[in-house]
């Protein structure tokens, strides 16, 4: 006679060290991911690329994210949580350190996309874990310190790179990068708690029925636009704004370029009041607010001003972040099973539109120069804001 399903453990609150720890794994994460954008005009002179052959250095790891997402959630799903996320960071280390041999433009995309697989198990797998293990203004928190740690890994990553590259030469930088995947490592080996609400789900079958039943959730699909929205224009902004202020008139240095990207840092300070704005407004209202800002950042770096371009970055960075949050804050709300499976999805979606920004803004660099990409841009975080107006009418529950 069948066993009665085991009803999970309910919810607790979280201890006091579960935010920094969840915080350092995002860092962690992101320390890779968009490193390589400060050291694009050395890519660019030391190979002779184009920027659109440089700029694939960034689509190439976030369509290696893109591709592989949906499949590293049913993996977890199947296996559990935490020995993904563990055996994901230690294999992250190899191709970054790999990079340090790179003898080819063609070379650095290659390990560039390595490094992407690997970096699924990390996102998409904390996400779910995060979704499954708290209730209420927990998650919304939790999601806010992994947003947070991933803003400040966005911003390192570009300023150790930057500087290192500047002091030591791009390569070295890559090797001090393997370097914190290893501290990573051990921040969740030994700070992350094991899961208590998980159940393995290791039945094909019922994996697919969920999956089925994921794309024809109208909630979840919105989010995922949303998302694929919201990292093409951070990434085909990021990426090429680095070809703008290395060429004339502000020809910046490398180690200039990664200063210009402490506006990152803005959003270490604000991602955290986002549980708290996505608690009293609401996912719809918060992203809508959030775009609306980025398309005014954007905006400004029209004007031939330095200072004019930093705050319209900055201006761009914080809609963004808070419309990360919204969205996979939403997707926690509104998911209630194969968590781990609707995050791969998302992120399928979301590292898709990053792959798309380096790809689809780097011709319209070529064509039109700056004034292309910014109409690009605005236009995609136009769709954003529609796509939430119409896709998200549904109240969910708060955060």
């Amino acid at each position: 006679m069948p066993s009665a399903p085991v009803s999970p453990p309910p919810f607790v609150a979280p201890p006091r060290r579960l935010r920094p720890i969840i915080w350092l794994i995002g860092f962690f994460a992101f320390v890779n991911v968009y490193s390589i954008q400060a050291v694009i005009p050395l890519l660019m002179s030391d190979f002779n690329a184009t920027a659109a052959a440089a700029g694939a250095t960034v689509g190439a790891t976030v369509l290696a994210v893109a591709l592989l997402s949906p499949f590293v959630g049913m993996l977890s799903d199947a296996v559990g949580r935490k020995s993904v996320l563990i055996v994901s960071i230690l294999l992250l280390t190899l191709p970054t350190a790999a990079i340090y041999l790179a003898d080819s433009i063609d070379a650095v995309v290659v390990l560039r996309f390595l490094q992407g697989l690997a970096i699924p198990g990390i996102t998409v797998v904390l996400m779910a874990y995060i979704g499954e293990e708290f209730d209420g203004r927990d998650t919304a928190r939790m999601m806010s310190a992994y947003i947070s740690g991933a803003v400040l890994g966005g911003f390192a990553g570009r300023m150790i790179t930057g500087h290192a590259g500047a002091w030591l030469g791009w390569r070295a930088a890559f090797v001090l990068l393997a370097a914190l995947n290893l501290v990573g490592c051990a921040a969740a080996l030994w700070g992350l708690p094991a899961s208590r609400r998980f159940r393995a789900n290791r039945h094909l079958g019922e994996t697919l029925r969920v999956l089925g039943r994921h794309l024809c959730n109208r909630s979840l699909l919105a989010a995922c636009a949303v998302g694929f929205c919201v990292l093409f224009s951070l990434i085909g902004c990021f990426t090429y704004v680095s070809v703008l202020l290395a060429a004339p008139p502000f020809e910046l240095t490398t180690a200039g370029l990664a200063n210009v990207f402490c506006v990152y840092l803005l959003g270490v300070v604000v991602t955290p009041l986002g549980g708290r704005a996505l608690h009293r407004f609401g996912y719809r209202a918060v992203l809508m607010a959030a775009m609306v800002t980025a398309i005014g950042g954007i905006a400004l770096t029209l004007i031939v001003s330095l200072a004019a371009v930093v705050v319209g970055l900055a201006l761009c960075a914080c809609g963004v972040f808070f419309a990360q949050a919204a969205a996979i804050s939403f997707i926690a709300a509104r998911v209630g099973e194969g968590r781990s499976l609707a995050s791969g999805l998302y992120n399928m979606a979301y590292y898709g539109g990053g792959a798309l920004g380096a790809g689809i803004c780097g011709a319209a660099y070529m064509a039109g120069g700056w004034m292309a990409t910014v109409a690009t841009l605005v236009g995609v975080q136009l769709c954003a804001i529609a796509i939430a107006g119409f896709g998200w009418r549904q109240k969910p529950s708060a955060p």
